[in-house]
């Protein structure tokens, strides 16, 4: 997903204390009204929760649901935390996180069963793997998120360690900061930044990382208070039971996914735009794709733990079986 998104998960312990959100009402405790926050800036790369809304997915369902994105300031869990949002979009690295610094998030499907995160190198760089960035510089927006920890993931699994390399924080510059040749390598999102690099005509390779039955690192899902789902769990599955299927239908479709995303991404019925759009959703379909939409891997969610809380980025253990649950999807997976 785009993750020009986030603000450091490290201040979330004092985001939790707020009382109020801009631009977004409460929500009684019960019924059938949901908001879904999403993240900074609309895109393409939510499409599945737009198809839902404008298929009416939502709807037949009986829900009401307010997608609402994110302010540029704003945490990642600040609106789920202080009861202005229902649900998050988040990565489940992330929801883990959160659960080290007391946000009670539950991670109920996971949507990218591909981390989507990798190292790109210009496509004539002498780095061909990641064992060969010893005392080379890596940029990164900062450290935090889905793009730090991969970078963390995949020093570790070439043994290597941040003492072998120079990290500079570069804020959401990947691509200019590449091309530029202020870096030797960024971190970036192969249906993002990848994308962008292949549209400016700089051809790149991606270095992922290893998966296997238990990838270090999961990726992109939906999120939800352990209250919530203690009250509200039949409401919770019908709303992952719908976002699934918007998901299930950009797959199949996504030219009209395109065309029923333009009424929430400003500027893309654009021709130029529409064919970008059209680039990353190329990009994303694959990353989705799993024998049942949105299940948890046990494995993968205990290998995630060990590697989170070997690596620092966990304040306190986290207990993985803790951190997400398949009880809220469809039977048949949506």
């Amino acid at each position: 997903m785009t993750r020009s998104r986030r603000a450091a998960v490290a201040a979330l312990a004092a985001a939790v204390s707020l009382l109020g959100v801009t631009s977004c009402s409460r929500h009684p405790a019960g019924g059938d009204r949901f908001t879904i926050g999403l993240t900074y800036t609309p895109n393409i790369q939510f499409a599945p929760f737009y198809v839902a809304a404008a298929k009416g997915y939502y709807r037949s369902a009986g829900l009401d649901v307010t997608l609402r994105h994110h302010g540029a300031s704003e945490g990642l869990f600040t609106a789920l935390a202080s009861g202005h949002e229902d649900v998050v979009e988040a990565g489940g690295d992330e929801m883990m996180q959160g659960r080290a610094t007391g946000v009670p998030v539950v991670d109920i499907a996971t949507l990218f069963q591909t981390y989507p995160v990798a190292l790109m190198v210009p496509a004539g760089s002498s780095i061909a793997g990641a064992r060969d960035l010893r005392g080379h510089s890596i940029g990164v927006p900062g450290p935090y998120g889905e793009s730090y920890f991969g970078l963390l993931a995949l020093l570790q699994q070439a043994k290597l360690s941040t003492k072998n390399v120079t990290i500079k924080n570069i804020g959401f510059t990947q691509v200019a900061a590449l091309t530029a040749k202020r870096v030797d390598a960024v971190m970036g999102y192969v249906n993002n930044e990848a994308v962008q690099f292949a549209a400016a005509g700089h051809p790149v390779r991606t270095i992922r990382l290893a998966g296997g039955a238990s990838p270090p690192l999961i990726g992109v899902g939906l999120g939800a208070l352990t209250t919530t789902l203690t009250k509200r769990g039949a409401e919770v599955r019908k709303l992952v039971a719908a976002t699934l299927r918007g998901q299930r239908y950009m797959t199949a479709h996504p030219d009209e996914a395109i065309t029923l995303s333009e009424k929430y991404v400003p500027g893309l019925a654009d021709t130029g735009a529409r064919a970008q759009a059209a680039a990353v959703l190329a990009a994303t379909i694959p990353l989705l794709r799993s024998a049942r939409a949105g299940y948890h891997s046990p494995a993968a969610w205990s290998a995630m733990a060990t590697f989170m809380r070997s690596a620092g980025l966990l304040t306190k253990p986290v207990t993985a079986t803790d951190a997400y649950s398949n009880a809220y999807l469809p039977a048949t997976g949506g």
